[in-house]
């Protein structure tokens, strides 16, 4: 244990931790050469996109994040939130301004339908824009993020009559959305749930039940919240085959549109959490007065299903999360690991401490955040264009290829993505050092935000269990086994280039190979346990082998680009970072292979009264 005292201010990150760059060159460069989004711009529905406006709006919102934005994230983080006698919740001033520029600037309205005042942009450009929202300010990105999900749900599920009063409040931000499934005894197995439902002779319904951790569902940064809810309706069979879906507004809605009544949802409790200060979790009580005046959407007992479209959507956005912090943990990290002087690097002159990014082992973990971001952004951004192809897909096929990309990639997307926030956060705190682990650089914040998301909507082990027992069998394996040899093929392509960057295809094709041979036992495996057992590790093999397969793709463009127009240094960084990647990491995903095919045995060899 060392000592710090007044010194140690000295080694405090010398720039102010607000700060934040937007990563505009490498968004950009995988949008056109990953993402395709030009071929995404063609597809029917977005004939008014053109992907250089596309281009000039991300400029602009990486403008508007780094300077409205991103100055409020540690101003949440210190100062949290307040909820006060009358059950509402106080959040920081800084941000109820910042939210009101965000909505008038129109951020939130990107992707929504134009006949409700939606910009009608695809979401792989509205998931690009989200990115750089996290990473200005997590907290503050989660109620955007939940009102669009609403809006997906809304637009997916809801009647005419529904969408004509919501949809275009929710879509410009004016009102928020929530997502209120979570009970004291009902979190990941929600079938569990016991808020109750009922009809009313009008043909609205009323909802009584309290909902806990959920987020933003107290505020007063907009007019109106409106909270879409699962509850029972009357003689609904049990589990979650009786589960429907209702949209509660906080305050009833007149027929010209105007606000009316406070209905009967109460903020009874604030959570007090490890991170994301800025953010009120809240614990809701619906109806406990006179039943809480909700909507029906969809068809009853049939709940789970419009949800899912919900949840589809906000899993997608907390992989973002890991991106995005791991984004701006490495900023961080990056900036002071130049200013910091400790210790004599090799070949440093005689009595002069060097800059730590010059030590090996730093360099490594620099490397190591820089490589794992890159292939992070590029399979999310993959993830969501399969989204827009799922939903305007010239035809049938096209939209069943769409359909069937994104599902197979949404939960590793989740959870590698944020499995990996925790990591590369972790290593931006010890880059730091010491000061990592003192509050004011600003390292130990994304950290401790990061640490949510694998928990948020449906953990990362029941992302695991979705790939291998529901998306591993698509097609009778059909979809995974294309996935594996659109991998195989770049792998091939890389190896016969003769280019320079062989190395990178032969280790991409012997992380292809290991993720083949479990995947066919996975599927070949008789008892589920065994599958139940392997699904971790081999979601992890997963990401790291397709985290591989980006990097190889972008790397073949970079390659390409410098033979074309000469000496770029951007270009050969993104070569280095695949052959770091290919070198040091991608290998790690055969070590997992022993640990998906071990089977259940040895999970459960010890008695549960004998692990303590």
């Amino acid at each position: 244990m060392g000592g710090g005292g007044r010194e140690a201010a000295v080694y405090l990150y010398p720039g102010d931790m607000s700060d934040y760059r937007p990563p505009l060159r490498d968004i950009k460069f995988v949008l056109e050469h990953i993402a395709d989004l030009e071929g995404v711009s063609d597809l029917p529905g977005f004939e008014h996109v053109e992907a250089e406006d596309v281009y000039d709006a991300l400029d602009e919102a990486g403008r508007f994040f780094s300077e409205v934005i991103a100055p409020t994230n540690t101003i949440g983080d210190t100062q949290g939130i307040q909820r006060n006698d009358d059950g509402s919740v106080t959040v920081p001033t800084e941000l109820a301004a910042a939210y009101q520029q965000f909505v008038e600037s129109g951020w939130g309205a990107i992707k929504g339908d134009m006949e409700y005042g939606g910009h009608g942009f695809p979401s792989v450009m509205s998931t690009a824009v989200q990115e750089m929202l996290t990473e200005a300010n997590m907290a503050f990105s989660l109620c955007p993020m939940l009102t669009s999900s609403a809006v997906e749900a809304l637009e997916a599920h809801g009647s005419d009559e529904l969408k004509a009063v919501y949809l275009e409040k929710l879509i410009t931000g004016e009102w928020t959305g929530t997502m209120a499934l979570t009970e004291p005894e009902a979190g990941s197995d929600v079938g569990a749930l016991r808020a109750k439902a009922w009809p009313e002779d009008d043909g609205t319904w009323r909802v009584q039940g309290t909902k806990i951790f959920i987020t933003w569902g107290e505020h007063e940064m907009a007019e109106n919240i409106i909270h879409l809810v699962l509850a029972r309706a009357p003689e609904a069979p049990p589990g979650t085959k009786g589960i429907s879906l209702f949209l509660i507004p906080k305050f009833l809605v007149n027929p010209d549109g105007s606000l009316g009544e406070r209905n009967d949802v109460e903020c009874v409790g604030v959570e007090h959490k490890l991170g994301i200060h800025a953010s009120p979790t809240a614990v809701m009580a619906y109806g406990e007065q006179r039943g809480a005046v909700a909507y029906l959407v969809g068809e009853v007992n049939a709940g789970m299903r419009c949800m899912f479209t919900m949840m589809n959507d906000a899993r997608l956005h907390v992989g973002l999360e890991g991106l995005g912090l791991a984004e701006r943990a490495y900023q961080l990290a990056l900036a002071y690991a130049k200013e910091r002087r400790q210790g004599r690097a090799i070949g440093a002159p005689k009595g002069e401490a060097s800059p730590i990014i010059e030590h090996p082992d730093v360099r490594r973990m620099l490397l190591t955040m820089k490589a794992n971001i890159e292939a992070m952004r590029a399979l999310l951004l993959d993830t969501s264009a399969a989204g827009d192809l799922r939903h305007h897909g010239a035809d049938a096929e096209a939209r069943l290829q769409g359909s069937n990309r994104m599902a197979l990639l949404t939960p590793v997307a989740k959870a590698w993505a944020t499995d990996l926030g925790v990591e590369l956060t972790s290593l931006g705190v010890q880059i730091h050092g010491g000061m990592g682990f003192v509050e004011e650089t600003g390292a130990a914040q994304h950290w401790r935000d990061s640490r949510i998301a694998p928990i948020y909507e449906g953990t990362n082990g029941i992302q695991a269990i979705d790939l291998v027992m529901r998306k591993l069998p698509m097609a009778e394996g059909a979809v995974v086994s294309a996935y594996l040899d659109e991998m195989q093929a770049t792998a091939d392509s890389l190896r016969s280039s003769g280019n320079g960057l062989a190395e990178i295809g032969e280790s991409l094709a012997a992380g292809v190979a290991g993720l083949r041979e479990t995947t066919d036992w996975l599927m070949a495996a008789s008892d589920p346990n065994d599958g139940l057992a392997g699904a971790a590790p081999y979601l992890r093999q997963f990401g790291v082998v397709a985290g591989g397969y980006y990097l190889a793709r972008q790397a073949a463009v970079a390659g390409e680009l410098l033979n074309e127009n000469g000496d770029d240094p951007w270009l050969q960084a993104k070569i280095d970072t695949a052959r770091f990647y290919a070198a040091q990491i991608l290998p790690q995903a055969v070590g997992c292979a022993p640990a998906v095919t071990a089977g259940s045995g040895q999970l459960f060899a010890i008695d549960s009264d004998m692990l303590g």
